[in-house]
């Protein structure tokens, strides 16, 4: 298929598609790790294809003071912090030392919203398989690679539908293994453009899919 052509329906048809790139995982001691929220529907298919666990890893972003939108860095649930160094000698310390809080507390009151405090799953020893619902940059997903890569799994993956050329060769580099179904010529700049159905997922929509709710395409973001 030309990659150039390759559009998901939603979500869920693009896990399902990424699910069949990753069928040599099946049975095997692996865990999937979503990127909350969008790519909690996306992993919940591939995890039940793969017959393996799903989990979170909660990334959250730091914006910049004057425009939220411009991440300065990102920061992992377990403290793991990746900052842009010369923005951040241009900024307040105390300012970033209470935003930084601010996400970490943030990160810790999702995991107990949708997994009602349980402790992540360790990624020792074991295939971790990191998905997301699409990359573009890549900085959030990378953060998630140097949280995991701290727990020394035997191997890691990541899984996504649709990736800009440039960033699949630079993860092609990081980790063990890079798949996606789509990795076109030009990207268009926004991982919606590549959906039919990009619609937010919600925080009540992640709580049904770790309870084992709304599978196989019945959730509300399968809606038209």
């Amino acid at each position: 298929m030309d990659p150039e052509s390759v559009r998901f329906r939603d979500r869920v048809d693009a896990g399902r598609r990424l699910a069949a790139l990753l069928t040599r995982y099946q049975n095997q001691d692996a865990v999937v790790y979503a990127l909350p929220r969008g790519g909690v529907p996306v992993a919940r298919e591939i995890a039940d294809a793969l017959n393996c666990p799903l989990d979170l890893i909660i990334i959250r972003k730091i914006g910049h003071p004057s425009n939220p939108e411009y991440a300065l860095g990102a920061i992992a649930e377990d403290g793991l912090l990746v900052v842009k160094e010369e923005e951040l000698a241009r900024l307040d310390r105390d300012w970033f030392a209470a935003e930084k809080q601010r996400q970490l507390q943030e990160a810790g009151r999702r995991r107990q919203l949708y997994l009602g405090g349980k402790q992540p799953l360790s990624a020792a020893g074991k295939i971790a398989i990191l998905v997301d619902d699409g990359i573009a940059t890549g900085s959030t997903m990378l953060v998630a690679v140097k949280k995991v890569r701290r727990e020394k799994p035997a191997k890691i993956v990541v899984a996504v539908p649709v990736s800009p050329k440039d960033t699949a060769r630079r993860f092609a580099k990081e980790v063990d293994e890079f798949v996606a179904v789509s990795i076109p010529e030009t990207f268009w700049g926004a991982i919606g453009y590549y959906y039919d159905d990009f619609t937010q997922v919600s925080d009540e929509e992640v709580m049904a899919l770790f309870q084992g709710k709304e599978r196989r395409g019945q959730g509300p973001w399968r809606k038209r």
